[in-house]
This record gives structure tokens, sequence and C-alpha cells, in this order.
């Protein structure tokens, strides 16, 4: 009775606030157009013909050569890169909470996790092909090796497990540091090794936490456009095959069909891992460890874990760095002195770099507020407020998470090429700066919500309601008490949303119109030209701005965050 009561009078106090039911409306309005309807019009095109339902471009599709080699591929890689990167990030996480690390390790760990979060998501395949390619620096020059093939499995799995593992290490660290260094303690008075104690006690606490870090990986690998593109080969995945089926064969339906189904292997394992995995890791670890834990400083087990982390990681940041230093090189694989800028001046005088990098900055930089804002007010009423759509606007501002690029960019083409529903209506977005903005705020916007929904969870209620007492409506409480206490959440999202908008590849390669010259497009078709000193070029100024801006909002946080707020009041 008082639940139902207490549910009436939310209910009441939601109806008499036409701010919030307006903001509402249009959340709902925005997510069921721009996220349920292209996904749902996906299905009708795989399902429906002109006769009714019909399972004809299915069979279609499954009768396809290329197409059953491509879910073999694309499974086949998913699980092994999954594995990999599960292993090498448990190495690392392990490293860095338990062992005694020097401060040069500690810092090369730091770069490591940052590296793939401000560079292009193919800049590794360029790295790979330019020192193990065929006219390789390593291969060719170093070891004098002409008849190896870098492209194909392979190299999509060594490409994708270290463009991925920095996520699972990040995930791990975070459950490890959780671990209370007290039950390990008591295995270790009671006579067990260290491999007897991470065996028996470690690992299983660990277990539901690797399985999520494994799907995770997993889902990243598979949705995962732009390696398979430049270091495949002919090994083709289902991202690019989709990609060639509209491009190439021209067959939308035959693309729909086909993205159904890697959208059904994604969803599937995001299901499992965001209700099942990440609930069990929760409930396996509750709260903080009760005291500091005492680092492994037994050099039998520092020296070798600290030089085979460090050897991985310097190996990763190589990687990197062949990125600018190719673009200062006058023919990569034939020519590597004098060195020159020539290829930075390309881009600028030849290549329409100016345009490339305006129209890209322009795009990302409107797409990145909108996309914090939002990710801020999904995040409160998530929180804050009780409603019966809210578990609707939840599980759907995640689902974009879930969604393939190239499955939401089959979706668009399908969904706004003649209007919704072959209407008419907002066809004029189709092939406008609009939807490629669209495209960039739904990507981003699951990243945001679950960084809003982790600042607010830790705001207590009472300080929100007496601003309500004291008569302000919910927009006013929302932008003067609620935003400034999760500033640091804010700006961290919308810095995530500027980098992995300026960085996107999979979903606007397919929607980009002539019109607009985007960075990352342009870099993807000069590596697959085999012009990779252009490529690094337009990589090398892709990663300066991206770095800048995080270097910036790393520097503001600083400065004018909250956690300067509680530095203060914690000195005093």
């Amino acid at each position: 009775m008082a639940k139902s009561q207490s549910a009436a009078l939310d209910r009441k106090k939601l109806m008499a606030d036409p701010v919030m039911v307006i903001t509402i409306v249009v959340l709902i309005t925005f997510l069921t157009l721009f996220i349920l309807y292209p996904l749902a019009i996906l299905l009708v095109d795989s399902f429906y013909g002109g006769n009714g339902f019909t399972l004809a471009t299915f069979q279609k599709v499954m009768a396809m050569p290329t197409f059953r080699t491509a879910i073999t591929n694309t499974l086949k890689v998913g699980f092994l890169v999954g594995i990999l990167s599960t292993i090498v990030g448990l190495l690392f996480a392990y490293v860095e909470v338990y062992v005694k690390v020097g401060r040069v390790v500690g810092g090369l760990f730091k770069v490591v996790s940052m590296l793939p979060v401000v560079s292009p998501p193919f800049v590794l395949s360029l790295s790979m092909i330019m020192l193990f390619g065929k006219a390789g620096l390593i291969t060719r020059f170093l070891l004098g090796i002409y008849d190896n093939s870098v492209y194909g499995f392979w190299g999509i799995v060594i490409v994708q497990t270290l463009t991925f593992f920095p996520v699972c290490y990040m995930m791990l660290k975070g459950l490890l540091k959780n671990i209370d260094p007290s039950l390990e303690e008591a295995a270790r008075d009671m006579g067990a090794s260290r491999w007897k104690v991470f065996a028996s006690v470690t690992l299983p606490l660990l277990l539901p936490g690797l399985g999520n870090a494994f799907l995770v990986t997993f889902i990243e690998s598979i949705a995962d456009f732009a390696n398979p593109m430049i270091i495949g080969g002919s090994y083709d995945t289902l991202a690019t095959t989709i990609y060639l089926q509209i491009t190439g064969a021209y067959d939308k339906e035959g693309a729909a069909a086909m993205a159904i189904v890697l959208l059904s292997i994604t969803l599937l394992m995001f299901a499992v891992q965001k209700y099942y995995l990440e609930a069990k890791t929760a409930a396996t670890l509750t709260g903080k460890a009760s005291r500091g834990r005492m680092l492994i400083s037994d050099r039998s087990v520092t020296v070798p874990l600290t030089i085979l982390c460090a050897l991985a990681a310097l190996f990763v940041v190589v990687m990197y760095l062949c990125v600018p230093i190719g673009a200062l090189f006058p023919t990569w694989g034939y020519k590597f002195t004098p060195l020159t800028f020539k290829w930075f001046g390309q881009v600028f005088t030849k290549y329409k770099g100016f345009q490339a990098f305006r129209d890209s900055f322009v795009l990302s930089l409107i797409a990145a507020p909108i996309t914090a804002l939002l990710s801020m007010i999904i995040s409160y009423l998530v929180v804050k407020r009780k409603f019966k759509a809210k578990g609707f606007i939840e599980a759907v501002s995640m689902l974009a998470m879930a969604v393939p690029g190239t499955v939401l960019g089959v979706g668009y083409i399908r969904g706004f090429s003649s209007g919704v529903f072959r209407t008419g209506f907002l066809q004029g977005i189709y092939g406008s700066a609009v939807i490629l903005i669209i495209v960039f705020v739904v990507r981003s916007l699951p990243t945001g919500t679950r960084s809003g929904i982790s600042a607010l969870r830790q705001i207590d209620k009472s300080i929100e309601e007496s601003a309500y007492d004291m008569g302000a409506d919910s927009f006013k409480v929302f932008m003067t008490v609620t935003l400034p206490l999760i500033k640091d959440s804010f700006l961290s999202g919308l810095v995530t949303a500027f980098v992995r908008s300026i960085t996107a590849i999979s979903a606007i390669i397919l929607l980009v119109t002539p019109q607009f010259l985007l960075i990352t497009v342009q870099i993807n078709e000069f590596a697959e030209k085999g012009s990779y000193s252009i490529a690094c070029a337009f990589a090398t100024i892709l990663i300066i701005i991206t770095y800048g801006a995080v270097l910036l909002m790393n520097l503001f946080i600083k400065f004018f965050g909250t956690s300067r707020t509680i530095k203060e009041d914690h000195h005093v």
C-alpha cells in the first residue's frame, strides 16, 4: 500500500513539472528515432518482402560462401582476441597491483592504457604493415625476409589484441584493487605458495570479472571494421563483408540481413556481459579492500614479471611511435633518409587536409557537448527519478554500445535515405552534417551515461531535495546543484565524446558524402592505396589533436573541477 502511494506521489510530482515531462518525451523520441528505428528497419528489410513475411533474403545471404566464411572468420578472431586480451590485461593488472615495480615501468603502464584512447582505431594496423610487411623496416631491412605476409588472420589478431588489451587491463586493475588482501595473506600464512594463492583465492574471485573482460573485448573485436579492412587482406570478417556488400555489390537488403546476424551475436554477448557477469562481479567483489596490500618484492617474482610487462609495453609504444616516424621518411619501404616534413606539407597543400581537419573538428566539437549533456540528463533521470519509462531510457541508451558501427550505418541508410518509413520525413538529414553528428552522439552516449550514473550515485538526494523545498524547479536544480557536483564527470564525458567522434570510422564511412572530408576516412583511403607516409601524416596530426584535448581536460579538471574543492576542504 505504502509503495503504491509513494509511486502515485512520484507520478504526481513528475506531472506537475512540465520541464521534466518535456525532457522525458524528447529523450524517448530521440532514442526511438535514432537507435531503435534504424535497427527495426533492418529487421523489416531482412524479413519482409513484396508478399509479406519471408526468409528469402536470409536464405540468399546464407547461401553465399563469402558470408559463411565471414561468420566463421569473425567468431575465430573474436574468441582468440578475447582470450589473448584478457590474459595480457590480467598480467599487466596483476603486476601493477601486486608487484613492486619501478616508476619507469609504472609510467609505461599509464602510457599504454592511454594510447588506444587518443589514437584512431587502425593506427596499429598501419604500424604492423610498416614494420612487418613485405617492405617492413624489421622484416625486409633488418632480417632480410621478403616472402612474409602480415595480412590475414594473425595480422588482425595481433593488432586487435594490442588495441583492446588495455580495456581489460583497466577493468581488471579495478577488480584486483578491491580484493581484500587478508584473504590471500591467510592462505600464505597456512603455507600456500604464491601460485597456489593466486590459483585458489585470487582467480576464483576474479572469474566473473575475467568473463566480463573477455566478452567486452569479444564484442569490440567482432564489431571492429577499421583493422580488418586495412590488415585483413583477403581474410573477410562480417563488418568488412557488410561494407563491401553495400559499396561493391550494391545489395542493401543483403547487407541488412548480414547486419542483423552481426547484431544478434553482439546483442547476445552484450546481454550476458551486462545483466549476468557485471552483476556477478559486483556481488563477488563488494566494497574496497580493508587496508593496503603488501607488494611482492621477491626478486625471483618481480624481475621476470617486470621485464615481461616492460617489453610488451615498450613494443606497444614503439608500434605507436612508428606512425609519426613513418610520416618523416621520404618513401616508406625504399628510402629512409634524409628525414623530411614534405608529407605533412602535402597533407594541407595537395590532399585537402585543412578541409578534412576542419570538417572533423567542427562536427566532433558540435557532437561532444550534446553527447555530454544528454548523458548527464539520462544519468540524472535513471538515478534520481522514478517513472515508468525510466527502464526504457536506460536500456536503449546503453543498447548503442552493443550495436556495431557498420550495422548502425546500414540501419541509417535503410531508415533515412527515403525518409522515416519511406514517407520522406527527415529525408533531408541523409547525406548532411546532421546525420553524422547524430551518429557521433549515439555512438558516444553509453560511455558518458555510465560515467554519469556512477558519479550521481555518490550524491546524497537530500542536497537536491533542499533546493526543491526552496521552490526551485527540476531544470534549476539540475543546472545549479546536480551538474556542478558532477562537473568532473561531465567534462570527462565531453572530451571522451570529442575523441571518440573525431577518431570514429565504422559507422560514418557508409554515411559520409563527398561534401564532407573526414580525417579517419582519409587515413583509411590512403592506407588502402598503400600511401603509408601520407596516412601516417594524417594520423599523427589527429593523435596530437586528441592527445591535446585530453591534456586540456585534465588541466581544466585539476584547476576548475570539483576535485580541487574537495582537496582544499581536505587540507583544511
